[in-house]
């Protein structure tokens, strides 16, 4: 499966240990995660400005994901989607990544629920929906 986490789960998964943590690790083992640099950019500036981490400390963790993710190139959306204009591009990511799903813990992308066919869900749902597809499997 392809995977997009929006950069509020990655800032999740670096500062508290908890499932967002959990969520990227099990995604990196049995999954693909597509990012953008977009996506890398927000990342970085948001671990420096909001939970002051050092500059050289967000670029380390900017590096080790680098190493784990497939960076794709979003193209704009044809037309504003989200009220906060920066989703849209971590919805371009999803689209340009082929993804499915976009894991998020932004209402104004969950509100969407899907877009272009891509299923936006938080990271609650993703395991839910990873359980079951074990189930299935079995």
């Amino acid at each position: 499966m392809i995977v997009t986490l929006d950069t509020n789960v990655l800032i999740a998964a670096f500062i508290a240990r908890g499932q967002s943590h959990d969520l990227l690790e099990h995604l990196i083992r049995h999954h693909s995660i597509v990012a953008s640099a977009f996506i890398l950019d927000e990342f970085r500036n948001t671990l420096v400005s909001k939970f002051g981490v050092s500059k050289s400390g967000a670029r380390s963790a900017v590096r080790l994901l680098r190493r784990e993710l497939t960076i794709v190139k979003p193209k704009a959306l044809p037309s504003q989607v989200c009220r906060d204009g920066d989703d849209d591009w971590i919805l371009a990511t999803a689209v340009a990544g082929n993804a499915d799903p976009l894991i998020s813990g932004d209402k104004d992308l969950l509100d969407l629920s899907r877009y272009e066919g891509i299923a936006i869900i938080r990271p609650s749902d993703f395991w839910r929906m990873e359980a079951d597809s074990d189930r299935h499997e079995a």
